[in-house]
């Protein structure tokens, strides 16, 4: 699959188990967010996360 329909998207979850859990440990904030697309649902745990927007197009990669 060269690329993924990204709906409905990215989804804030409320505080969970597997969060408190990270954050006890490590002793800063932790977050999840479910990513669901056309293909995958992913989750994600995260204490820091950058999300920057790029121009149509963008490609920082080509495969042949």
């Amino acid at each position: 699959m060269k690329w993924h329909c990204l709906y409905p998207g990215a989804k804030l979850l409320p505080e969970s188990e597997a969060t408190r859990r990270w954050s006890n440990a490590l002793g800063i904030d932790f977050h999840e967010v479910r990513i669901e697309t056309n293909a995958h649902n992913l989750t994600l745990l995260f204490s820091d996360l950058q999300v920057s927007e790029v121009p149509v197009g963008y490609a920082p990669f080509v495969t042949e």
